[in-house]
């Protein structure tokens, strides 16, 4: 069976009671800031893609990754995205463009913040690579003429 055949409720079911929660949750807030995002179970990766629409393509930005005892939400142009409060994970681990947050079971999670950042990111990713490339330049001089950290 391919990726495009397991239905993700079947990916789901044998999830915990509140990793299903949190996952369900978040692949709302996915839904709702891109309704015409393409949801996808990628076995081999072990989690749930996003995919947007740009032209007569479709392009990778988001997932839901559920594991035992958490679930991320992550963003494939992370580090593009902008951080002010620096919530993201994923630098501290030398991943190179991808940024995430981390829910456990019972932990809020914050909607309005969550969409928003969806939504950026689906517009960073659906840019030609060029606009890419300026934005990260204009991010590296932001941090680089920032005050000191």
């Amino acid at each position: 069976m391919n990726d495009d055949q397991v239905p993700t409720d079947a990916f789901l079911a044998g999830l915990s009671p509140g990793i299903r929660k949190q996952a369900e949750k978040l692949r709302a807030i996915v839904k709702r800031a891109e309704p015409d995002a393409v949801e996808r179970v990628r076995l081999g990766w072990g989690l749930i893609g996003y995919d947007v629409p740009v032209g007569r393509r479709l392009v990778y930005f988001a997932w839901v990754w559920p594991e035992p005892e958490h679930v991320h939400i992550g963003f494939q142009a992370g580090t593009l995205i902008a951080d002010a409060d620096r919530r993201m994970r994923g630098a501290h681990l030398k991943l190179k463009k991808v940024r995430y947050l981390t829910f456990e079971p019972g932990d809020p999670i914050p909607t309005r913040e969550l969409i928003e950042l969806t939504r950026e990111a689906a517009q960073i990713s659906a840019m030609p690579r060029q606009a890419r490339l300026a934005l990260a330049l204009d991010r590296e001089l932001d941090r680089d003429s920032g005050p000191p950290r």
